[in-house]
């Protein structure tokens, strides 16, 4: 007599735990319907915290559609006034959960296994095109920061760095949390059969995708790919049927690289945290042409003092393919360099915001112009460095270490001199067509 199987607890299946299974998805289109309106569902909640935790985005003393007008107006250079807690780890935490949810809704794609796959890889890109829209509909759109708020009207809530940095490292965390899954909680489950530390961890370990799971309906803890945690056996279900292996170069034709950043400057106190997005076009076998935007928060500026750098760069670099593993390059970008800095006089805020207060003003915050001193200058720049790539997969690399020198022509920002500075990038390189 077979034994007996544990059935899934009724609550769990119809909260949308799914089950395993090598059936194929009803449809292979993206189910826009519920993909919109959970992605509505998303922004509302984000805006709502805002909302509620913002006195500037409740009160911006703008109206509706001129301050939308002079926030798109007012968007340039890299930093937008925000931490860097929120710039480089709330917003890839956006673009990871707004990516999930597009995952949730592609069934052709919906079950792809992190691995060495043409599919797995292939629905991670769809997904990251998808956050970017999410993010600029979130900064840019009709419900947005631009006009709920106001946010871009005022220094220094104007710059690019979240349109950057929430679809590019939003990847990045995307592909983390899916090694994770597969490398350390589908062993676990396969020895440990307690449920609850296996929703638990499952909740955990995977934060952006336990978000999109509630966001969609379905328990924090549903995988597409594996039994409920409360079955004994939470196998990973088989990738559907694929077409007979094909041969593909090892060199690429296209790669996406998300960077980190740090950059002294050798003239002057102090140095720069960021981080960019970088695409290289394959010219020939060992030359790509290369476009790199990147930015960073100026460090080391004092009291009342605040600034970013924002440079954007074209050129050639060379990489030695001759190793399939260890991959050196060297380069030549050409350019601009944009550099902002804001001096808050203390004094005369207090004295504005007193002087709001007794005129009744609810709440006192006055036009941040009154008590501020902005600056911005721009030159041409010139970046040359090297660095070495780690190929971990046909479609994936680890950049350990980019060094590079850039010097840029442009006047002294407020007496200090940022012509000169050493960039240290590390990052994960998405190639294309090597699979």
């Amino acid at each position: 007599m077979p034994a007996p199987t544990v059935p899934t607890p009724p609550q769990e299946a119809e909260a949308g735990e799914s089950s395993a299974s090598s059936e194929p998805e009803a449809s292979p289109g993206v189910q826009w319907k519920p993909l919109l309106l959970e992605s509505l569902g998303f922004l509302a909640l984000e805006h709502g915290f805002r909302f509620a935790t913002e006195p500037a985005t409740r009160h911006p003393h703008r109206a509706f559609f001129p301050g939308y007008v002079s926030s798109l107006n007012g968007l340039h250079g890299w930093s937008d006034g925000d931490p860097f807690f929120v710039n480089y780890i709330g917003h890839p935490i956006q673009g990871s959960a707004s990516g999930f949810l597009f995952v949730e809704n592609d069934p052709a794609y919906r079950t792809a296994i992190f691995g060495k796959n043409r599919r797995y890889w292939k629905s991670r890109l769809r997904a990251a095109a998808y956050s970017w829209a999410y993010s600029e509909l979130f900064e840019l759109g009709p419900f947005s920061e631009a006009n709920i708020g106001a946010i871009q009207s005022a220094y220094p809530q104007q710059g690019f760095v979240d349109q950057v940095i929430t679809p590019a490292v939003g990847l990045a965390w995307m592909i983390g949390e899916d090694a994770i899954d597969k490398y350390f909680l589908t062993p676990f489950e396969q020895r440990y059969t307690n449920p609850y530390a296996r929703l638990l961890l499952r909740s955990v370990l995977n934060p952006t995708r336990s978000l999109a799971n509630v966001l969609t309906g379905r328990l924090p803890w549903n995988r597409d790919t594996r039994t409920g945690v409360f079955v004994q056996s939470p196998l990973v279900s088989a990738e559907p049927r694929q077409a007979p292996a094909k041969s593909y170069p090892d060199v690429p034709s296209f790669e996406f690289l998300a960077t980190a950043r740090i950059e002294t400057f050798t003239s002057t106190r102090g140095g720069c945290i960021g981080g960019g997005g970088a695409g290289a076009f394959r010219l020939n076998p060992n030359w790509q042409l290369v476009g790199d935007v990147s930015g960073c928060t100026l460090t080391s500026l004092g009291p009342n003092r605040s600034g970013d750098s924002l440079t954007y760069l074209v050129g050639p670099r060379w990489t030695d393919y001759s190793s399939k593993r260890w991959q050196p390059h060297a380069q030549l970008l050409l350019g601009g360099r944009t550099l902002t800095l804001e001096t808050i006089d203390p004094v005369r805020k207090a004295l504005v915001q007193q002087a709001a207060a007794q005129q009744g003003v609810t709440p006192a915050i006055p036009p941040h112009s009154l008590y501020a001193r902005n600056q911005e200058i721009t030159g041409f720049t010139v970046s040359a460095g090297a660095g070495i790539d780690v190929r971990l997969t046909s479609a994936l690399a680890l950049r350990p270490a980019d060094l590079a020198y850039t010097h840029s022509w442009h006047s002294r920002l407020d007496g200090m001199n940022y012509a000169n500075s050493l960039q240290f990038t590390s990052g994960l390189v998405l190639r294309f067509g090597t699979w």
